[in-house]
Protein backbone atom coordinates (compact mmCIF):
# COMPACT_ATOMS: atom_id res chain seq x y z
CA UNK A 1 0.00 0.00 0.00
CA UNK A 2 1.74 3.45 -1.05
CA UNK A 3 1.00 6.67 0.94
CA UNK A 4 1.47 10.22 -0.61
CA UNK A 5 2.43 12.58 2.31
CA UNK A 6 5.67 13.08 3.66
CA UNK A 7 6.11 12.29 7.39
CA UNK A 8 8.80 14.05 8.94
CA UNK A 9 10.52 14.38 12.52
CA UNK A 10 12.02 12.36 15.18
CA UNK A 11 9.83 9.48 16.93
CA UNK A 12 11.01 8.33 20.48
CA UNK A 13 11.97 4.31 20.26
CA UNK A 14 12.23 3.05 23.81
CA UNK A 15 15.02 0.65 23.29
CA UNK A 16 15.60 -3.10 24.95
CA UNK A 17 16.72 -5.94 24.49
CA UNK A 18 16.61 -7.84 21.04
CA UNK A 19 18.06 -10.67 19.07
CA UNK A 20 20.37 -8.57 16.75
CA UNK A 21 21.72 -10.90 13.44
CA UNK A 22 20.62 -13.90 11.86
CA UNK A 23 21.63 -17.96 11.62
CA UNK A 24 19.76 -18.20 8.43
CA UNK A 25 20.86 -16.34 5.42
CA UNK A 26 24.22 -14.59 4.47
CA UNK A 27 27.17 -15.73 6.65
CA UNK A 28 27.95 -11.70 8.09
CA UNK A 29 24.49 -11.71 9.44
CA UNK A 30 25.97 -14.46 12.23
CA UNK A 31 25.75 -15.16 14.88
CA UNK A 32 22.53 -14.15 15.65
CA UNK A 33 22.93 -13.21 19.60
CA UNK A 34 20.80 -11.00 22.37
CA UNK A 35 21.82 -7.24 22.65
CA UNK A 36 20.32 -4.30 24.20
CA UNK A 37 19.88 -0.75 22.97
CA UNK A 38 18.98 2.36 24.90
CA UNK A 39 16.10 4.59 24.12
CA UNK A 40 16.64 6.86 21.15
CA UNK A 41 14.88 9.05 18.60
CA UNK A 42 15.24 8.45 14.92
CA UNK A 43 13.86 9.91 11.94
CA UNK A 44 10.75 8.80 10.54
CA UNK A 45 11.95 8.89 7.10
CA UNK A 46 15.44 8.90 5.29
CA UNK A 47 16.35 12.65 4.47
CA UNK A 48 15.04 13.90 1.50
CA UNK A 49 15.75 15.69 -1.12
CA UNK A 50 14.57 18.73 -0.04
CA UNK A 51 15.87 18.78 2.92
CA UNK A 52 19.58 18.22 1.93
CA UNK A 53 19.10 20.89 -0.34
CA UNK A 54 17.98 23.35 2.41
CA UNK A 55 21.73 21.86 3.93
CA UNK A 56 23.45 22.53 0.92
CA UNK A 57 22.08 25.93 0.77
CA UNK A 58 22.58 27.13 3.73
CA UNK A 59 26.18 25.88 3.93
CA UNK A 60 27.48 25.39 0.19
CA UNK A 61 28.64 22.31 0.91
CA UNK A 62 29.86 19.94 -2.25
CA UNK A 63 29.58 16.15 -2.03
CA UNK A 64 31.85 14.07 -2.38
CA UNK A 65 30.68 12.60 -5.78
CA UNK A 66 30.89 16.41 -6.84
CA UNK A 67 34.82 16.62 -6.36
CA UNK A 68 37.50 15.05 -8.67
CA UNK A 69 39.48 12.43 -7.52
CA UNK A 70 43.15 13.01 -7.16
CA UNK A 71 45.09 10.30 -9.71
CA UNK A 72 47.56 9.79 -6.76
CA UNK A 73 44.84 8.28 -4.74
CA UNK A 74 44.95 5.36 -7.27
CA UNK A 75 47.27 5.61 -10.51
CA UNK A 76 46.61 2.20 -11.46
CA UNK A 77 42.44 3.40 -12.14
CA UNK A 78 40.97 3.94 -15.09
CA UNK A 79 41.38 7.83 -16.14
CA UNK A 80 37.54 8.50 -16.41
CA UNK A 81 37.07 7.28 -12.95
CA UNK A 82 39.00 10.33 -11.62
CA UNK A 83 36.15 13.19 -12.66
CA UNK A 84 33.48 14.19 -10.51
CA UNK A 85 30.88 11.32 -10.89
CA UNK A 86 29.32 8.34 -9.33
CA UNK A 87 27.89 5.05 -9.82
CA UNK A 88 24.18 4.21 -11.43
CA UNK A 89 22.09 1.31 -11.94
CA UNK A 90 21.28 0.34 -15.36
CA UNK A 91 18.69 -2.03 -16.54
CA UNK A 92 20.46 -4.53 -19.14
CA UNK A 93 18.71 -5.66 -22.21
CA UNK A 94 18.30 -9.56 -21.12
CA UNK A 95 19.92 -12.35 -18.41
CA UNK A 96 23.15 -11.55 -17.41
CA UNK A 97 25.72 -13.61 -15.35
CA UNK A 98 24.78 -12.23 -11.65
CA UNK A 99 28.34 -12.62 -10.63
CA UNK A 100 28.96 -9.82 -12.38
CA UNK A 101 27.76 -6.26 -11.11
CA UNK A 102 29.65 -4.20 -13.86
CA UNK A 103 26.83 -5.50 -16.03
CA UNK A 104 24.41 -3.37 -14.25
CA UNK A 105 26.39 -0.77 -12.61
CA UNK A 106 28.21 2.31 -14.36
CA UNK A 107 30.62 4.85 -13.53
CA UNK A 108 28.40 8.06 -14.47
CA UNK A 109 30.24 11.51 -15.01
CA UNK A 110 28.43 14.19 -13.69
CA UNK A 111 25.73 12.03 -11.89
CA UNK A 112 25.58 13.33 -7.89
CA UNK A 113 22.36 14.10 -5.59
CA UNK A 114 21.55 16.57 -7.73
CA UNK A 115 21.43 15.20 -10.62
CA UNK A 116 21.18 11.07 -9.53
CA UNK A 117 21.62 9.21 -12.91
CA UNK A 118 23.72 11.39 -14.34
CA UNK A 119 24.04 15.16 -15.82
CA UNK A 120 20.10 14.89 -17.92
CA UNK A 121 18.24 13.69 -15.30
CA UNK A 122 16.86 15.91 -11.97
CA UNK A 123 15.13 15.98 -8.61
CA UNK A 124 12.54 18.39 -9.21
CA UNK A 125 9.58 15.97 -9.43
CA UNK A 126 11.43 13.84 -6.90
CA UNK A 127 11.98 16.18 -3.91
CA UNK A 128 10.11 13.48 -1.30
CA UNK A 129 12.64 10.51 -1.83
CA UNK A 130 15.43 10.05 -0.48
CA UNK A 131 18.82 11.68 -1.54
CA UNK A 132 21.44 9.50 -3.28
CA UNK A 133 24.43 10.10 -4.12
CA UNK A 134 25.62 10.71 -1.00
CA UNK A 135 29.16 9.14 0.73
CA UNK A 136 29.44 8.98 4.70
CA UNK A 137 31.40 11.66 4.97
CA UNK A 138 28.40 13.63 3.09
CA UNK A 139 25.65 12.18 5.33
CA UNK A 140 27.93 12.70 8.61
CA UNK A 141 28.15 16.67 7.04
CA UNK A 142 24.32 16.97 7.32
CA UNK A 143 23.63 15.24 10.36
CA UNK A 144 25.85 17.65 12.20
CA UNK A 145 24.68 21.00 10.05
CA UNK A 146 20.92 19.48 11.86
CA UNK A 147 22.21 19.15 15.03
CA UNK A 148 21.94 15.16 14.87
CA UNK A 149 24.46 11.80 13.83
CA UNK A 150 24.28 8.95 12.20
CA UNK A 151 22.66 5.61 13.94
CA UNK A 152 24.81 2.56 15.05
CA UNK A 153 24.17 -0.45 13.58
CA UNK A 154 22.29 -2.21 16.40
CA UNK A 155 20.08 1.20 16.38
CA UNK A 156 19.43 1.21 13.29
CA UNK A 157 18.67 -3.02 13.27
CA UNK A 158 16.36 -2.55 16.24
CA UNK A 159 14.23 0.19 15.19
CA UNK A 160 13.55 -1.90 11.90
CA UNK A 161 13.17 -5.12 13.81
CA UNK A 162 10.00 -3.17 15.23
CA UNK A 163 8.64 -5.28 18.20
CA UNK A 164 8.84 -8.90 16.95
CA UNK A 165 11.41 -11.22 15.84
CA UNK A 166 10.22 -12.01 12.31
CA UNK A 167 12.10 -11.48 9.01
CA UNK A 168 10.49 -7.94 8.29
CA UNK A 169 8.74 -5.33 10.28
CA UNK A 170 5.35 -6.82 9.26
CA UNK A 171 5.43 -10.14 9.54
CA UNK A 172 7.20 -13.33 8.08
CA UNK A 173 6.61 -12.46 3.73
CA UNK A 174 8.34 -9.98 1.90
CA UNK A 175 4.86 -9.74 0.16
CA UNK A 176 1.61 -10.82 0.59
CA UNK A 177 -0.41 -11.81 -2.43
CA UNK A 178 -0.88 -8.14 -3.96
CA UNK A 179 -0.13 -6.80 -0.90
CA UNK A 180 3.24 -5.11 -1.22
CA UNK A 181 5.15 -3.79 1.60
CA UNK A 182 8.37 -1.96 -0.05
CA UNK A 183 9.81 -1.05 -2.64
CA UNK A 184 12.35 -4.16 -3.80
CA UNK A 185 12.93 -5.47 -7.48
CA UNK A 186 9.66 -7.00 -8.51
CA UNK A 187 10.53 -9.54 -11.56
CA UNK A 188 13.69 -10.69 -13.06
CA UNK A 189 16.63 -8.62 -12.05
CA UNK A 190 18.41 -6.66 -13.66
CA UNK A 191 15.92 -6.41 -16.89
CA UNK A 192 12.79 -6.51 -15.83
CA UNK A 193 10.80 -5.00 -13.28
CA UNK A 194 6.71 -5.10 -12.94
CA UNK A 195 7.01 -1.47 -10.91
CA UNK A 196 8.87 0.52 -13.54
CA UNK A 197 11.37 0.60 -16.45
CA UNK A 198 13.28 4.04 -16.03
CA UNK A 199 14.40 5.92 -13.43
CA UNK A 200 13.44 6.89 -10.93
CA UNK A 201 13.78 3.60 -8.93
CA UNK A 202 13.28 4.75 -5.91
CA UNK A 203 10.02 5.77 -4.37
CA UNK A 204 8.60 8.86 -1.88
CA UNK A 205 9.93 8.10 1.81
CA UNK A 206 6.76 7.87 3.22
CA UNK A 207 5.48 5.12 0.33
CA UNK A 208 4.10 2.10 1.95
CA UNK A 209 2.54 1.69 5.71
CA UNK A 210 5.03 2.30 8.44
CA UNK A 211 6.20 -0.57 10.68
CA UNK A 212 4.68 -0.11 14.30
CA UNK A 213 7.53 2.23 15.63
CA UNK A 214 6.35 4.69 13.24
CA UNK A 215 9.32 4.31 10.82
CA UNK A 216 9.08 4.61 6.89
CA UNK A 217 10.72 2.49 4.06
CA UNK A 218 13.28 0.46 6.95
CA UNK A 219 13.35 -2.01 4.43
CA UNK A 220 13.88 -1.36 0.83
CA UNK A 221 13.69 1.75 -1.21
CA UNK A 222 17.78 2.89 -0.38
CA UNK A 223 20.35 1.24 1.41
CA UNK A 224 21.30 3.51 4.57
CA UNK A 225 24.35 4.48 6.07
CA UNK A 226 25.63 3.31 9.58
CA UNK A 227 28.37 5.18 11.71
CA UNK A 228 29.96 1.33 12.11
CA UNK A 229 32.94 0.07 10.56
CA UNK A 230 31.74 -3.30 8.68
CA UNK A 231 33.17 -6.49 9.92
CA UNK A 232 32.37 -9.81 8.10
CA UNK A 233 30.67 -11.44 11.46
CA UNK A 234 29.26 -9.69 14.48
CA UNK A 235 31.68 -9.86 16.91
CA UNK A 236 29.03 -10.12 20.24
CA UNK A 237 31.90 -9.35 22.61
CA UNK A 238 32.03 -5.75 21.48
CA UNK A 239 28.10 -4.91 21.70
CA UNK A 240 28.30 -2.66 24.29
CA UNK A 241 30.90 -0.36 23.08
CA UNK A 242 30.88 3.36 21.32
CA UNK A 243 31.40 3.26 17.53
CA UNK A 244 33.81 4.90 16.44
CA UNK A 245 33.28 8.44 14.77
CA UNK A 246 36.44 8.73 12.87
CA UNK A 247 35.85 8.08 9.16
CA UNK A 248 38.94 5.90 7.84
CA UNK A 249 39.87 5.89 4.32
CA UNK A 250 39.73 2.80 2.56
CA UNK A 251 37.39 1.52 5.30
CA UNK A 252 34.11 -0.44 4.88
CA UNK A 253 31.18 0.90 7.13
CA UNK A 254 27.88 -0.92 7.64
CA UNK A 255 24.53 -0.05 5.68
CA UNK A 256 21.27 -1.36 6.12
CA UNK A 257 17.83 -2.05 4.69
CA UNK A 258 18.49 -3.08 0.99
CA UNK A 259 17.12 -0.86 -1.53
CA UNK A 260 15.37 -0.69 -4.97
CA UNK A 261 17.34 -3.36 -6.23
CA UNK A 262 16.81 -6.23 -3.94
CA UNK A 263 15.54 -9.60 -5.88
CA UNK A 264 14.66 -12.79 -4.24
CA UNK A 265 16.77 -13.75 -7.41
CA UNK A 266 19.61 -11.39 -6.49
CA UNK A 267 20.11 -9.93 -3.06
CA UNK A 268 17.76 -11.23 -0.43
CA UNK A 269 18.74 -7.83 1.51
CA UNK A 270 15.42 -6.57 2.06
CA UNK A 271 15.64 -7.56 5.90
CA UNK A 272 16.21 -6.13 9.49
CA UNK A 273 19.12 -8.72 9.55
CA UNK A 274 20.68 -8.00 6.75
CA UNK A 275 23.93 -5.93 5.76
CA UNK A 276 26.02 -4.51 3.26
CA UNK A 277 29.63 -3.14 3.13
CA UNK A 278 30.42 0.31 1.88
CA UNK A 279 33.35 1.96 1.59
CA UNK A 280 33.18 5.09 3.43
CA UNK A 281 33.49 7.87 0.49
CA UNK A 282 31.82 5.64 -2.18
CA UNK A 283 28.50 6.72 -3.58
CA UNK A 284 25.27 5.46 -5.62
CA UNK A 285 21.97 6.09 -6.51
CA UNK A 286 20.85 3.55 -4.43
CA UNK A 287 22.56 4.54 -0.97
CA UNK A 288 20.96 7.26 1.40
CA UNK A 289 20.63 7.53 5.05
CA UNK A 290 18.39 8.64 7.98
CA UNK A 291 19.92 10.77 11.22
CA UNK A 292 19.34 9.64 14.88
CA UNK A 293 19.10 12.62 17.88
CA UNK A 294 22.38 13.78 18.55
CA UNK A 295 21.45 13.22 22.33
CA UNK A 296 20.61 9.33 21.75
CA UNK A 297 24.25 8.12 20.94
CA UNK A 298 24.31 4.23 21.33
Amino acid sequence: MTRSTTEGGLVELPGGDFLMGSDRHYLEERPQHPTRVKPFQMDRTAVTNAQFAEFVEATDYRTTAEIPLDPATAPSMPAAYFEAGSLVFHMTDGPVDLRDFCRWWKFIPGACWRHPEGPKSTIEDRLDHPVVQVSLPDALAYAEWAGRSLPSERQWEFAARSTSDEEYSWGAALNEGDEIHANTWIGSFPFHNDRTETAPFTQSVSAYDPNAHGLYNMIGNVWEWTIDAFQNAHDPGVNCCTPSRTIEQGKNYVTKGGSFLCAPSYCRRYRASARSPQEAHSSTNNLGFRCVGRAHLD
